[in-house]
């Protein structure tokens, strides 16, 4: 049993299947209806109005309703997609067990315990038919699938078969009057519409359901007596064909298969049983611990069973269907119908290869799972699950193809997979010992091999090599070498696909693709909530699979979205250009057409094919809001704009983009207030005067434009501005424009007008206005404002603008090539070169109200000169004519060793920032020349170091240090100049030495010193941050000798070896509420390889805070060893042996310590805990620190530089080590 989806539940009484949609109803116990899509595993609708239980439920074939029935006498009928109750049919008189629609017409059956079945109508909502003849509860009715015939069971121990044909020919409207009159005789005299047709008898207690085959004349029936009987029906008589006994209990409910020959039966015996139809053979039993069930129903159209029981429900499937197949470049061989066929992509012709042995065993399950062919050997492995797992070996005749039926013995083995490994060997699992076993085309063991992970499964990975699955992993195992070549952890994998060229897999899960290299290295993982069924990688590298109901695509980078859905799910085995070649559940190979232009699109925007993303803007019709949303959180606005219809989405984008002219064009359209402000707000980013100041004019915010004209020193429109403020009596704003002005009287004037005259007094004085002043005073009279006293005024005026007017500068850069592109194409011709010196990408905006030109234009300034002329004429260019020259005078051709009289000047030399890269290979001579990218790349390849923040102020001393400046004149740059190491007077002016560094080797050694001072005094954190400053020096440290890098790597390890301690010696006194831990990590710190002075301090430690604890065996380890190390310090010694004498009498320990001094070990850098000899490690690649491997990829806690088992090849910091 293959159970697809389970819920959990009130008791389930009634199920059926949508004909259509992945839905289920399941009616409860309790009184609810629930709508269960079983795909995605989701509760969709509730239905409540019944009181108590709901025994019946049904949906329509082709309407959008269901009909329920209940322990409330009612029958509902619903539409769903309403979510009510549309009406309720009265009539029966005690429970209604069973309710069905007809499939044609408009028709409902339903039976009740009070001992009747009732045909209704729900287009007229009436009773049309009572069937009466039962004398117990009638326990099911349902309709024939074509015929006009119902069939019920009933407790009173028969199953009967009811004709209702005369009910349908009364609801067809008789054609002539006369028959209408024979019509109307039989309903006043009382005419029978149903009438029962057999009656059978045969189980000795009450029978609980009865079902027609879908297209055979039988009938099934169970019943309280344990037992299914089959029965068969004619024109005339019906008779019991078998009887199939193996039920422990009362059978519920009992189903022929819609597709397979089989029958299907559960009961209160808590077991699903299924049945052979033809041989009346039991084929399989599936129980439950504690559920009994009640209720079966069958999918009217696919390979589903539903199963009801007394905590929820069960959707499943008896068998697979997904075809074994294999493909081998061209073809396809695909096993079906117990033979295997094959298939050419390129004629799409499909024929028959050979037959292969279907097992006689009568159980389900037994088809091939999966194919593995050799296209040199033309051998086929077929494996499936007889007897636990078992493959058979077919070589293929040569001219076979077509001519089906050439019988041959296979080759047998059992095992859990088979598959070729190369030309003539392959592979077979042996799950009981976790080995694989390698054949030849004989069947005989070559080799044997273990694996390296408990596997239950295994996958080609390439000639030679395996991949091996388990629960939660997979690995890629070299069968020559024994070794494994990637490791990654994954959900329980199904499903491999190779690329074409073998560098790429994906695996696939239930829900989950992971997409890796060949060497299990994770690129990314797609998580789907509808069931993932299989997958091909295209052309382009990009992988294509399957859903239940959609095609999808994936790229390298994880983005991933759907091409298409589908009706019917799909095996995906090959894609070709924009066709996909499948099979379907019936072995049929099909090809579907697909639309790949998205996912093309996208690939090239991430590949960075940006001449294939134009050409496909230009040519397809690809839009829609996802794609523009995509662009934008891509990062490609620009390519968005070309897309964008809609004027806000353009002026967006265009913002995002920094596209100040399409900005212009879509404000313009929109034109509003807020629009015109966020384009002002860009515009002054950039740069663009001309632009901030149309914005601010078409918003009429004076303040700002008046601000603007002072930055930009345009003292015109300034006083322009002053004046619309005057015209506008904005007092406030036309004071503010006199002082940007710097014009007092003005500004006085103002004042005045406004009745402030003290101030105007004031100002006037100051400033030596004196014949207004004088005025002024005259009319203030006694109240003229004293001036304070021995101080001297200051001008107040804005300082003159150092460059008038004009946008800023940009430099000059070349389109984009989507703007380019996309320009030259709406004009349908590139220009060559655009000769003018525009300093913007080149778009003119026709903008109103804007003088000149485009930023940086020279012309613009020029042309305010000249405002008189007309602007119609063309411009002259440079005016470039063709001199008329005299014919005979021809210059002379110089030759090339002349001396000139012209100067020119020397070709520049290589910078020496460029031959100091170029030269060295050491990270600190790239750090010294102002490379720092190339720097920090090397770091990464030698060290594996990924934290560059630390380093990032040595890198600016480093620059800064090997270079200084010499000023000129104050006109011109400043000159720099390299400063170089070991230079002298002899030393060649041609020859460039290394750079100068401001750290060397004997700086570290100062600070070792110092780092064992601060640790001796217990100045921990002083001592911590020293020892870390030269980790975080080395790597850019550069000495001479061999000798010397020798003691830079020793160093290294020294210094990390007291990083480590102190870090703990500090974790150590954080943590005063766990004494355990407290104790451990003084331990470890014994363990550090430290100066003796130091062990001596530490161990002395260690064995103080043990004693204190009772640990008293510990601590006389510890009392030992300080002893061992024949300490200076008297009271030292003295305290050690009294710690001994003391743990002699008692030698226990109060608590128990993750700490064994007798097993060698190593300290994790990380979580501090002992890593013993033996255990997995891995180590930080600069520091050397030791980690568990739960930290292999994190940051080294220790140097705080490199990350934990990255690959490098080593420091490299000496010119000796190159050479």
């Amino acid at each position: 049993m293959l159970t697809k989806f389970e819920t959990k539940s009130n008791r389930v009484k009634g199920l059926s299947f949508h004909s259509k949609r992945p839905w289920i109803l399941a009616s409860l116990h309790s009184g609810v209806i629930q709508l269960w899509d079983y795909r995605m595993g989701t509760l969709i609708d509730r239905f409540e109005e019944h009181e108590g239980p709901v025994r019946g439920v049904h949906f329509h074939t082709s309407q959008p309703l269901f009909v329920s029935g209940g322990d409330d006498y009612k029958i509902k009928v619903w539409n769903y997609k309403t979510h009510r109750c549309l009406f309720t049919l009265l009539g029966h008189l005690d429970y209604i067990r069973t309710v069905q629609f007809h499939h044609e017409c408009p028709w409902i059956v339903s039976a009740s315990d009070d001992q009747t079945i009732r045909i209704w109508n729900w287009q007229s909502r009436t009773c049309i038919a009572v069937l009466t003849g039962h004398n117990h509860y009638v326990m099911c009715a349902s309709f024939h699938p074509k015929e006009d015939l119902v069939v019920s069971a009933s407790l009173d121990q028969t199953v009967r078969v009811w004709d209702i044909g005369a009910l349908r020919k009364k609801t067809v409207s008789p054609a002539d009057d006369i028959m209408r009159l024979g019509q109307m005789n039989s309903d006043l005299f009382g005419g029978v519409d149903a009438i029962v047709k057999y009656v059978l008898e045969g189980h000795d207690r009450g029978v609980n359901w009865a079902a027609f085959h879908p297209t055979l004349p039988l009938i099934v029936s169970g019943a309280d007596d344990r037992q299914v009987k089959l029965w068969r029906v004619n024109d005339t008589k019906a008779w019991e064909v078998d009887t199939l006994r193996g039920h422990m209990n009362n059978v519920s409910c009992v189903m022929f298969h819609a597709k397979q020959d089989i029958i299907v039966s559960n009961s209160e015996d808590k077991s699903i049983r299924v049945w052979d139809a033809t041989k009346r053979t039991g084929l399989q039993t599936f129980r439950r611990e504690h559920d009994r069930f009640w209720i079966l129903a069958v999918h009217p159209e696919m390979n589903l069973l539903a199963a009801g029981h007394d905590n929820g429900m069960i959707v499943f499937k008896l068998e697979r269907e997904r075809p074994a197949f294999a493909v081998s470049g061209d073809s396809l061989f695909f096993a079906k119908d117990r033979f295997l066929r094959y298939y050419e992509f390129s004629t799409q012709r499909d024929s028959q290869v050979i037959p292969i042995r279907r097992p006689g065993t009568a159980s389900l399950n037994q088809s091939p799972r999966t194919l593995s062919y050799s296209p040199t050997e033309n051998a086929v492995l077929v494996c499936s699950e007889v007897d636990g797992g078992s493959y058979e070996l077919y070589i293929i005749p040569k001219d076979s193809v077509g001519k089906s039926d050439l019988v041959q013995e296979a080759k047998k083995g059992s095992g859990g997979s088979a598959l070729f490994i190369a030309r003539n060997r392959f592979a077979v699992l042996e799950k009981g010992t976790n080995q694989v076993l390698v054949k030849n085309l004989k069947n005989e063991v070559v080799k044997k091999s273990s694996l390296p992970i408990p596997t239950d499964a295994i996958f080609y990975a390439g000639t030679g090599n395996l991949l091996c699955r388990s629960e939660d992993r997979v690995v890629i195992f070299d069968l020559q070498q024994r070794l494994v070549l990637g490791d990654l952890q994954s959900p329980f994998v199904r499903y491999i696909v190779w690329s074409n060229d073998m560098e790429a897999v994906a695996l696939l899960s239930k829900h989950t693709i992971i997409i890796a290299s060949k060497k299990l290295v994770h690129q990314c993982t797609l998580h789907e909530t509808i069931r993932v069924k299989s997958g091909a990688w295209d052309d382009n590298g990009v992988f294509i699979y399957t859903t239940l109901n959609h095609i999808k695509y994936c790229l390298p980078n994880g983005d991933s979205g759907i091409i298409r859905t589908l009706d019917v799910p799909i095996y995906i085995t090959k894609v070709s250009g924009n066709n996909i070649f499948c099979l379907d559940r019936d072995g049929k190979n099909r090809v579907i057409a697909i639309d790949a232009t998205e996912y093309i699109f996208k690939l090239s925007l991430l590949k960075k094919r940006y001449d294939l993303v134009m050409s496909m803007i230009r040519n397809s019709q690809l839009c829609g809001q996802a794609m523009i949303a995509y662009l934008q959180q891509k990062g490609f606005p620009e390519v968005a704009l070309h897309f964008v219809k809609d004027e806000r989405t353009r002026f967006n984008l265009a913002l995002e983009s920094g596209n100040i002219s399409i900005a212009v064009e879509a404000a313009k359209e929109i034109d509003e207030k807020d629009h015109w402000y966020r384009l002002g707000v860009e515009a002054l980013r950039q740069g663009n005067a001309k632009i901030v100041e149309f914005a601010y004019q078409r918003t009429k915010n004076f303040e700002r434009l008046s601000f603007l004209y002072l930055i930009t020193g345009n003292m015109e429109k300034l006083s322009k501005m002053m004046k619309i403020a005057e015209v506008k009596n904005d007092v406030m704003g036309q004071f503010h424009d006199a002082l940007y002005l710097g014009d007092v009287r003005e500004r006085v004037k103002i004042l005045e007008g406004a009745g402030h005259l003290p101030l105007a007094y004031i100002t006037a004085s100051v400033h030596g206005l004196h014949d207004i002043a004088e005025r002024l005073a005259a009319e203030l009279g006694d109240n003229v404002p004293s001036l304070p006293k021995g101080k001297t005024p200051s001008l107040l005026l804005p300082p003159p603008p150092v460059i008038g007017g004009g946008d800023w500068p940009l430099l000059r850069v070349m389109k984009g090539i989507f703007e380019g592109g996309l320009e030259s194409s709406a004009r349908g011709a590139v220009d060559d070169e655009e000769e003018g010196g525009e300093g913007n990408w080149g778009e003119e905006l026709d903008v109103d109200d804007v003088d000149g030109l485009q930023n940086g234009d020279v012309e613009a300034i020029l042309e305010d000169a000249e405002a008189g002329e007309e602007n119609d004429e063309e411009e002259g260019g440079w005016e470039l004519e063709d001199l008329e020259l005299p014919p005979e005078l021809e210059t002379q051709k110089v030759s090339s060793n002349a001396r000139s009289s012209v100067f020119v000047a020397p070709t520049p030399g290589m910078p020496v920032s460029q031959i100091w890269t170029q030269k060295s290979s050491l990270a600190a001579e790239h750090a010294a020349a102002g490379s720092f990218d190339t720097s920090m790349r090397l770091l990464n390849r030698q060290l594996g170091i990924k934290n560059f923040t630390p380093l990032k102020s040595m890198f600016l001393d480093l620059f800064a240090g090997s270079h200084s400046y010499l000023r000129a004149f104050s006109s011109s740059p400043v000159v720099s100049f390299a400063i170089e190491r070991g230079w002298n007077d002899s030393t060649s002016p041609n020859v460039r030495g290394p750079p100068a560094l401001v750290y060397n080797f004997s700086q570290l050694e100062e600070k070792l010193k110092a780092g064992y001072k601060a640790t001796t005094a217990g100045k921990f954190t002083e001592a911590l941050r020293m020892f870390l400053s030269i980790l975080h020096t080395i790597p850019l440290v550069v000495v001479e000798t061999r000798r010397e890098v020798d003691e830079v790597k020793e160093l290294i390890i020294i210094v990390k070896e007291y990083v480590l301690g102190l870090q703990m010696e500090l974790k150590r006194r954080e943590m005063k509420d766990d004494p355990i831990r407290q104790q451990e990590l003084a331990a470890y710190f014994t363990h550090c390889n430290l100066q003796t002075p130091h062990l001596r301090l530490a161990l002395l430690s260690a064995m103080s805070v043990c004693y204190k604890a009772k640990n008293l065996a510990t601590a006389s380890n510890f009392a030992r060893r300080l002893l061992e190390t024949n300490p200076a310090v008297e009271s030292q010694a003295k305290m050690a042996r009294q710690v001994v004498q003391a743990s002699e009498r008692n030698m226990t320990d109060a608590s128990k310590l993750n700490y064994d001094f007798r097993n060698p070990f190593v300290i994790c850098g990380g979580t501090y805990v002992p890593i013993y000899r033996g255990q997995k490690d891995v180590s930080c690649p600069y520091c050397t620190a030791r980690f568990v491997p739960s930290h292999e990829g994190k940051l080294c806690s220790v140097c705080d530089l490199a990350v934990v088992g990255a690959d490098a090849s080593g420091l490299l910091c000496s010119p000796s080590q190159v050479r």
